[in-house]
């Protein structure tokens, strides 16, 4: 296979292996989109790492088998290729992504659809689809936008510039910049302390970041009352609380 979903301490990690460079083919989209499915699905699956190695996150699209593709063709597949790619963004779960080496185009746009990204300091990230005539199609021109601004996203993609980790990290593309060595540690680190957490809040209060960034001010905030009010029927609610009254806050377990 070459995406496969590992777990370990209710972390699944969704890895890329396609040798050498993680490129973003047909297969490896249909994957992705599976397995973020199984991944919203599984139980046992409390928090998700997307990664892809040690020597790089994802290079991008395969370019041979676009390049092959007319106009018919990526009408018919570009939706597809969107779909895989929100599939992922609507884990309802908390997403890090573990960025090494090259996170370009596809790549980039892949940790765009994380919430939080560690990056190696080695990373190179972008959106190169410019210099190929393009635009980026996986969502790049909307996700990167919401997170580091329009000027900055047009920035990156009307030149296709790779930027490096700290830059990235100067302009918000990623939160946290460690050693190379120490890019999944972390991430799992991240993912398995949130796997702890009381899951259906954590789905809430990330159903309603991302759906009030969609939309006006009041449509968020009805969106934020009704989440809100509704986990007021949960036992994690109730075991949160009751801890919080008896033993002093941040002590509580979830299950």
């Amino acid at each position: 296979m070459t995406v496969t979903l590992e777990v370990r301490d209710n972390v699944g990690t969704i890895l890329l292996d396609r040798p050498p460079m993680n490129a973003l083919d047909v297969a490896v989209q249909d994957r992705l989109r599976e397995l973020a499915e199984e991944a919203t699905r599984r139980e046992d699956v409390r928090s998700v790492i997307l990664y892809g190695g040690e020597k790089a996150f994802a290079a991008g699209a395969d370019i041979k088998e676009m390049q092959a593709m007319d106009h018919a063709a990526m009408v018919l597949r570009s939706k597809d290729l969107q779909d895989a790619f929100t599939a992922v963004a609507r884990i309802p779960k908390p997403v890090v992504a573990a960025v090494t080496g090259y996170a370009l185009g596809g790549g980039c746009e892949l940790a765009l659809c994380a919430d939080f990204r560690i990056a190696a300091d080695n990373a190179r990230l972008g959106q190169p689809e410019i210099l190929l005539g393009l635009i980026p199609g996986a969502g790049g021109t909307q996700r990167l936008a919401r997170l580091i601004g329009p000027s900055r996203a047009k920035d990156l993609i009307f030149t296709g510039r790779m930027v490096k980790a700290e830059e990235a990290l100067t302009l918000g593309l990623v939160d946290r910049v460690v050693p190379a060595a120490e890019v999944y540690e972390q991430a799992h680190a991240w993912a398995a302390k949130l796997a702890k957490g009381p899951a259906l809040a954590l789905r809430a209060a990330k159903e309603s970041v991302d759906a009030g960034l969609e939309t006006d001010i009041d449509t968020g905030l009805t969106v934020e009352r009704n989440w809100f009010a509704g986990l007021f029927a949960t036992e994690d609610r109730e075991r949160g609380m009751r801890s919080f009254v008896e033993e002093g806050p941040g002590k509580a377990t979830f299950r």
